[in-house]
This record gives C-alpha cells, structure tokens and sequence, in this order.
C-alpha cells in the first residue's frame, strides 16, 4: 500500500511531466497561476511539499482533475468531461487541456441582434463552422460562412462574430500571436467526382 509520503513524493515528477508534454515554460506557468517561478521549480523537484492550495491552480491550468496531479487510482474511465461555459450569451466548450499554445474550443454562439462592436487582442483564430451559418465581421468586411466552411484571422483586426438566421455551432483554434493553423487541401480538378 502506497504511503501519503510515496504519494507526494510523485507529485513533483508528474507536474513537470505535464508542463513539458505541454511545452510550457515555468514563466508561463507562473503567469498563469499566480505561483512563482521558484516556487513552481520547488514543487517539480521534490523540495517543496504540495499543498492543496498549489496543486488546485496547476490543475487549473493544465486542465486535468486534481487526481491526475496526486496520482490517484485510475477508476477506469478515460472519458474526459468538459464543462461547459457561459460567456456572455455564448457557451464555450474547452476542448484542450493545456495552458500556452493552441486552444481548442467548441463555441455555441446564438444570433446577435445588438449593434457589432469589433474588438482586437494578440493572437491568431482559425474557426470553422459545424453548423448553422456564421456572420463574421473582419476589419471593414462582412462575412457570412455556412456549415463546413472555415476562416483564419489575425486577432489584432478588428472582428466580431454572430450567428446568422439563428445559432450557430464552430470549433475555434486560438493561437498566441505568430502562430497560424493551416487546412489544407488538394484543389478539385476539373471533370472529378467530388
């Protein structure tokens, strides 16, 4: 049988598995969750003890249970559960489990019916639409994208985002700054069946 001390002492090893599987810095990890550098350093060493009140923010911000951090037992389910949440009138649904680097998130975005107000932030977004129809507002463009179609934008453009004619559903992929997702695809040739 595993003893408390057993358990603690992988706790240090598991934390700095996560962060590096991740590719995060322990600047980066730090901003996220408040924790300092040295301290963070510390807990992934094994020269500081866990405590609830660390390991809760890091769980946080690598998005896994706090099981996952301490080593629980595996209960046998490998379902992951994301809750959902409410963002303004929208409801997001986190697809990743990871701080830094691409996110992934599904979106519910109902149709808008105030006026657009376009607002800009680092980053880069790449969003596709599962269903329903999306108006898009780049800059001093309008967009209206149906199912299956998808858009990649510089965040530091003005944008905004509405469903159109009702709900719409899309996967979104924001990345920092520089960090652009590509679809790619052959191009049809002609007298192909699609």
């Amino acid at each position: 049988m595993e003893t408390t001390e057993d358990v603690l002492a992988g706790v240090g090893p598991r934390l700095r598995r996560l962060r590096q599987e991740r590719s995060v810095t322990l600047t980066a990890l730090a901003e996220v969750t408040g924790i300092s550098v040295s301290t963070l350093s510390r807990l992934e060493s094994g020269k500081r003890r866990p405590s609830l009140e660390l390991l809760l923010p890091l769980a946080r911000a690598h998005r896994v249970p706090l099981d996952e951090l301490v080593g629980a037992p595996d209960v046998g389910d490998p379902r992951i559960r994301p809750r959902p949440q409410r963002m303004h009138d929208m409801t997001v649904l986190p697809l990743t489990r990871r701080p830094g680097g691409v996110q992934a998130f599904k979106m519910i975005v109902p149709e808008r019916r105030w006026t657009p107000d376009p607002q800009t932030h680092e980053g880069y977004d790449w969003l596709y639409v599962l269903n329903g129809r999306l108006r898009l507002l780049l800059g001093d463009r309008e967009l209206i994208l149906e199912a299956g179609e998808a858009a990649e934008f510089d965040t530091r453009l003005p944008h905004w985002f509405s469903g159109y004619g009702g709900t719409v559903e899309l996967l979104s992929l924001f990345g920092p700054q520089g960090e652009r997702m590509h679809l790619r695809a052959r191009p049809k040739q002609k007298g192909t069946a699609s």
